[in-house]
C-alpha cells in the first residue's frame, strides 16, 4: 500500500491521550470552538472525507481485515487528505472529529458527525443501524455542519421500519435547526447463506433514492449519500436533493472509480463526493494523489475551500 504522506510526531500523537487523562473537555470544546466556513462555497460542491467505517467495526480493506485498525495511521491518512484545500471536510464519530479538532486540522473545514452505527460489520444484528454515536443535540451543540444517517433496508428484515423512523425523526429535528441531514439510504439483500450485501440493482436504489428523499417533515435540509452507478442520471433523477457519491473499498480499480465520478458529476444534482477508504487506503496511488485526483473532479475550476468566517 502506498505511503500516505503527513506524520504525526510522537509528541502530537501522545498528546491525544494526555489530553483525555488531563484535560477531557478538551476535545468537544476543540470541535466547538473551531472555525467555521459556509456549507458549500460559489460553485455548490463538496468534497468530505469519510471517516466513519471505524465506529461500526468496520477495518477490512481489500484483503486485509485489520488494516483500517491503527488509528494513528487512519488520523495522519486524514490529515493527508486534509491538506488539499479542495478537500471541505470530514465526515465522522465523535472520537475522529475531535482528535482532528484538538490537532487545529478542522479550522475553516466542515465537520459532519455520523450518527447511527450501531449495525456493527458482520454481527446478526447488522441491519439494526441503532443511533450510537451523535444524537441531534450534539449535532446542534458542538456546531457541526450536518449529521449523518445510514437507511439500510432489506425487505424481511423486521428493524427496518425502526431505522425508518428513527431517520425521518433526525432528518425533521436537523430541518427545524436549519443543518445538513446526509442520508445514505441503501437496498440490501439476504444471501442464502444468511449473509447480508449491498443489492447491485439500479431500480432498488432508484427506489431507495426515492424513499429517503420523502423522509421527515421537511427535505429542505436533505442530501443524498448513494453509490455511482453505470446510470447516476437515472438515479439523481429521483430526487432533487443534492446528491454526494461514496467511494467503498475500490482496490486497484481506482482508474474504473474515478471515471465513474467524472461522468456522475455532469449531473446536475449530484454535488460531489464523500469516499473515505477509496481516498484513505488506495491501494495504488498514494492518499496524497487520490485526494488530489478527487478534488480536481469536485472542485475544477477553484482549489481552495471557502474559509470566510460564518456571520
Amino acid at each position: 500500500m502506498p505511503e500516505h504522506g503527513v506524520t504525526l510526531s510522537d509528541q502530537d500523537y501522545q498528546a491525544l491521550t494526555e489530553a483525555r487523562i488531563r484535560d477531557p473537555r478538551s476535545l468537544p470544546r476543540a470541535l466547538a470552538g473551531r472555525r467555521r466556513r459556509p456549507l458549500v462555497g460559489d460553485d455548490g460542491r463538496m468534497l468530505l472525507l469519510a471517516a466513519d467505517h471505524t465506529s461500526r467495526g468496520k477495518l477490512t480493506i481489500g484483503a486485509d481485515p485489520m488494516a483500517a485498525a491503527d488509528r494513528r495511521s487512519l488520523l495522519e491518512r486524514l490529515l493527508t487528505g486534509l491538506a488539499d484545500p479542495r478537500v471541505d471536510g470530514v465526515l465522522g464519530s465523535a472520537d475522529v472529529l475531535e482528535e482532528l479538532a484538538l490537532l487545529g486540522a478542522l479550522d475553516g473545514r466542515l465537520a459532519v458527525g455520523t450518527m447511527n452505527r450501531g449495525g456493527i460489520a458482520g454481527a446478526h444484528w447488522e441491519m439494526d443501524d441503532r443511533l450510537t454515536a451523535y444524537d441531534v443535540e450534539h449535532v446542534m451543540s458542538l456546531g457541526l455542519d450536518g449529521g449523518k444517517t445510514l437507511l439500510r433496508v432489506e425487505p424481511t428484515d423486521p428493524g427496518v421500519p425502526r431505522t425508518l423512523e428513527t431517520v425521518a425523526r433526525i432528518t425533521t429535528a436537523l430541518a427545524d435547526a436549519g443543518v445538513m441531514s446526509l442520508v445514505e439510504p441503501l437496498p440490501y439483500r439476504r444471501r442464502d447463506d444468511g449473509r447480508l450485501e449491498l443489492d447491485p440493482s439500479e431500480d432498488a436504489l432508484v427506489r431507495m433514492a426515492a424513499i429517503a428523499s420523502g423522509l421527515g417533515s421537511s427535505s429542505a435540509y436533505t442530501w443524498l449519500k448513494l453509490p455511482a452507478t453505470a446510470d447516476p442520471a437515472r438515479v439523481a433523477a429521483a430526487t432533487t436533493c443534492p446528491v454526494l457519491l461514496l467511494g467503498g473499498d475500490v482496490g486497484r480499480e481506482h482508474e474504473r472509480v474515478f471515471s465513474a465520478w467524472e461522468r456522475a458529476l455532469a449531473v446536475p444534482n449530484i454535488r460531489g463526493l464523500v469516499p473515505g477508504r477509496a481516498l484513505l487506503y488506495p491501494e495504488v496511488l498514494s492518499v496524497g494523489d487520490a485526494v488530489a485526483r478527487a478534488g480536481a473532479l469536485v472542485h475544477p475550476t477553484s482549489a481552495p475551500s471557502p474559509e470566510e468566517p460564518l456571520p
